[in-house]
């Protein structure tokens, strides 16, 4: 059994952004942007996903990143268009033309981590199976809530409610929501008020991203950051980069560190498109310059 500080479990997409700054064609995914960061904070960390054979640079590109990739070829990959019709990265609508379907509680079973990150796209694509295989092998999961509110009808993506939300976070360690999906989710527009919602329902931590930042919540105390980036021409994934950043960091620092950590990088990586691929001394700098070297 192979093991590894983090896995980062789900589906590849080849995204469609469109925005006022014009469209492009990238490669993306939770998966993605999440492993990529953790891999250049230095962390043994593997991807499972599923894509087409047409689109193997992506693991190519994994696997030159020193990132471990299980993947399951399929006849097409996710298709995911974003359209941004403003600056606010927290308002978008979103598309697919098609999936690369589910991905399975015998996919990890070989695979032994500190930590799991679950960063589907829509509902369906990583269930309880694999949520419950993971805790089964104390590996700590936390999940993104935009693959659980996400339901796919024809081609558009709708946030609806979800039955099992109750069971699931039941078994979730850290969740990692924006906003948006926090107010669907629990009723409430307060972020604050939002992550005491999840809280409540069972996880040990919150994380929840908004277009100025994100706030983490656990032990009944709130840590804030704001993001600093210079430009936002690489917004999409902001928030994949975010919870990959932090659960890896978590590992080895307290929630604020890590949070601390995550905002830098998130800042950094939403100045361009594709995953975080800055080096460590501009992270450092940025925390020095922005975070008050780490402290809050």
């Amino acid at each position: 059994m192979k093991r590894y500080e983090v896995l980062y479990i789900g589906n590849y997409t080849k995204d469609t952004i469109i925005s006022p700054a014009g469209t492009k064609i990238v490669d993306g995914g939770a998966v993605n942007y999440a492993a990529h960061a953790a891999a250049r904070l230095g962390m043994k960390v593997a991807v499972v996903t599923r894509l087409s054979k047409d689109d193997q640079h992506v693991v190519d590109k994994f696997t030159q990143s020193g990132i471990d990739c299980y993947v399951t070829y399929t006849a097409q990959s996710t298709l995911l268009k974003l359209e941004y019709p403003t600056a606010d990265p927290d308002i978008r609508t979103l598309s697919v033309t098609s999936v690369a379907g589910s991905i399975t509680a015998g996919d990890v079973e070989e695979l032994a981590a500190q930590a799991a990150v679950i960063g589907s796209s829509l509902r369906g694509e990583v269930g309880l199976d694999v949520i419950r295989a993971l805790k089964d092998r104390n590996i700590q999961v936390a999940a993104d809530m935009q693959g659980f509110v996400r339901v796919l009808r024809g081609v558009e993506l709708k946030y609806e409610p979800w039955d099992e939300m109750a069971s699931t976070l039941a078994l979730i360690d850290v969740v990692k929501s924006d906003a948006v999906e926090a107010e669907f989710l629990t009723g409430e527009k307060d972020i604050y008020q939002a992550a005491k919602f999840y809280a409540a329902m069972g996880p040990r931590e919150v994380v929840l991203t908004h277009k100025d930042g994100l706030l983490i919540y656990t032990d009944g105390q709130y840590h804030a950051m704001k993001f600093y980036p210079a430009r936002l021409d690489g917004r999409s994934g902001r928030g994949d980069t975010c919870i990959g950043t932090y659960m890896a960091m978590r590992l080895s620092t307290s929630p604020r560190e890590a949070g601390v950590w995550a905002a830098a990088v998130t800042s950094l990586k939403m100045e361009n498109p594709g995953p975080f691929n800055r080096s460590m001394e501009e992270v450092a700098d940025l925390i020095h310059a922005k975070y008050n070297h780490g402290s809050m």
